[in-house]
């Protein structure tokens, strides 16, 4: 490990430094940060690493990831405007073959996982992304004066009380309204806050909801259904763990974490050295909710969850800045 990281590390600040061209610059980002670049394979193979040496490590890789993500920022910033030398060109050959940029992984994403709900038997369904302040927050239980209605948050519609919506939960609230259960669906789509771009935050992102209601569903059903849902998803041997949380529209609720995928479990700065990472939120319906929607608590029971799919995208891939997925760079598209 010692031997392969110093290698890597005195290559990559050497040939950074020394690129002359944008395109040999991003060429160089996707061999060493890349999905498959030599950095996130070397992370993969800490899970050989006694337990003690892996925080060690990981500590070490993920600070390299950072400082070189920070060069080549500055270094693109410094080469942008020059023209590369294309040679003598020869306009009688024929052109190269266009190659078309793969997918971007959060709609692989949100369809992979709306693919592995949909074969465990749940429906889809969507709504509007301009909802109103009370399928927003008061059918979900949040009081007035909870910080999630603070316009800090929250995109408000001048003169109204529409909103853009802050999560997909509407969704659940408009289906019970409109039919009467059992209901088992998912609600996909996008969701707007007010938080300032950087690498794990964006105004807009996506969703996915879930809701599963019938008669005598326990907090057993929720763990089984999302055991089954992480275990396809990630690839290999997948631990997960639930821990106690609070959502106004759950009682109980949770927090369902997954061992980290880029550590194995060993500690890093992506896990906060703690070895999981949280991936969604969970718990069982509050009757308040149902109570909103005319439901009768006392004849019905579910739980929801609800997760960010650039969040699952980037756990996924092993992607280290959510901005990748919106600059549109043909280079990041044509990995996927």
């Amino acid at each position: 490990m010692e031997q392969e990281f110093r290698k890597i590390e005195t290559e990559s600040r050497t040939l950074v430094r020394e690129t002359s061209g944008v395109k040999e610059l991003e060429e160089l980002r996707v061999k060493y940060l890349g999905r498959k670049g030599a950095l996130n394979l070397l992370l993969k193979k800490m899970g050989a690493l006694d337990p003690d040496e892996r925080p060690v490590w990981g500590k070490k890789i993920n600070a390299l990831k950072r400082e070189l993500e920070d060069t080549i920022r500055s270094r693109r910033e410094e080469l942008s405007g020059q023209t590369e030398d294309t040679g003598n060109f020869d306009p009688t050959l024929p052109p190269e073959l266009f190659r078309h940029p793969g997918r971007n992984p959060v709609i692989s994403v949100l369809e992979e996982v709306s693919d592995i709900f949909v074969s465990m038997g749940f429906g889809i369904a969507y709504g509007p992304d301009i909802e109103t302040d009370y399928y927003n927050f008061t059918a979900l239980n949040f009081p007035e004066g909870h910080p999630a209605r603070d316009m800090h948050d929250t995109f408000y519609i001048k003169g109204s009380d529409r909103l853009l919506r802050t999560h997909t939960s509407p969704v659940q609230v408009r289906v019970m309204e409109k039919q009467p259960p059992p209901y088992q669906f998912i609600a996909p789509g996008k969701c707007y806050r007010r938080d300032t771009i950087d690498a794990s935050h964006l105004p807009s992102f996506h969703q996915v909801e879930g809701l599963m209601v019938d008669k005598d569903i326990s907090f057993a059903h929720l763990k089984g259904v999302l055991d089954e849902f992480a275990r396809r998803f990630f690839p290999g041997e997948t631990v997960t763990r639930f821990r106690p949380s609070f959502f106004p529209f759950t009682e109980p609720s949770a927090e369902m974490d997954i061992r980290c995928t880029i550590c194995s479990g060993g500690g890093c700065s992506s896990c906060s050295g703690k070895g999981f990472i949280e991936i969604l939120g969970a718990g069982m319906v509050d009757p308040e909710v149902f109570r909103h929607c005319g439901v009768d608590p006392d004849k019905w029971q579910g739980f929801a969850f609800g997760m960010g799919i650039e969040r699952m995208a980037m756990l996924k891939y092993g992607i280290s800045d959510l901005r990748y997925f919106f600059q549109n760079h043909r280079s990041f598209l044509e990995q996927f």
